[in-house]
């Protein structure tokens, strides 16, 4: 039942669409929207669509920007000889937050899962190689670590080993905070084999 009017009913269905805003949320987004003024409408609309127009991969990294090349892969400042491999761009951000890593990014934009449907192929996997041909001493592969997470690590590696390239893989464990009572096994062991000395 239309208790709102086409406008409104319209404005919230297509704001329900967006990833983790359920029906009472894109309702409540609906109507902050409509109470806003003019001129600030105005600018989100024009910012959605700006990004949505501007914005492309990095011919580099393959991140989003809206340069030819991203501000990481232009900085010389950056170490261009050690890429970290991510999943998405979300995954380099949470990276460059730490403000510590100061090599380069590969984003693969997926990862490898047969349950999907998703190849090799499917990901910018051949990106990856092609940049291996210039001086690249490391690769750090941060994929996650859920099954496909895994399943792309261990291929990327099974390329990279005989180039010569050194490889690594993010360690991985117990969460600060966390009580190791509640932790999978596989994430123990993990923690165990990734451990370091004081």
């Amino acid at each position: 039942m239309d208790y709102y009017g086409s406008h409104i009913t319209k404005l919230i269905e297509e704001l329900s669409k967006l990833p983790g805003v359920g029906s009472k949320s894109a309702q409540r987004l609906a109507f902050h929207i409509i109470n806003m003024p003019m001129e600030q409408v105005e600018r989100l609309s024009g910012a959605i669509l700006d990004a949505r127009t501007g914005v492309r991969y990095c011919k580099e990294c393959f991140t989003l920007t809206d340069k030819e090349l991203c501000p990481i892969c232009s900085s010389d400042k950056r170490n261009h000889k050690v890429i970290m491999v991510v999943e998405t761009t979300r995954d380099l951000a949470a990276y460059e937050k730490t403000g510590k890593y100061e090599g380069v990014y590969h984003v693969l934009h997926g990862a490898i899962s047969p349950m999907l449907g998703i190849g090799p192929n499917d990901i910018k996997l051949k990106e990856l190689m092609q940049r291996l041909q210039g001086d690249v001493e490391e690769v750090i592969i941060a994929t996650n670590s859920s099954l496909e997470g895994e399943t792309t690590a261990m291929y990327i590696s099974k390329l990279i080993k005989p180039t010569g390239i050194k490889v690594t893989r993010i360690a991985s464990g117990v969460p600060v905070g966390g009580d190791l009572e509640y932790i999978d096994e596989v994430t123990l062991l993990r923690a165990l084999e990734g451990r370091t000395e004081l």
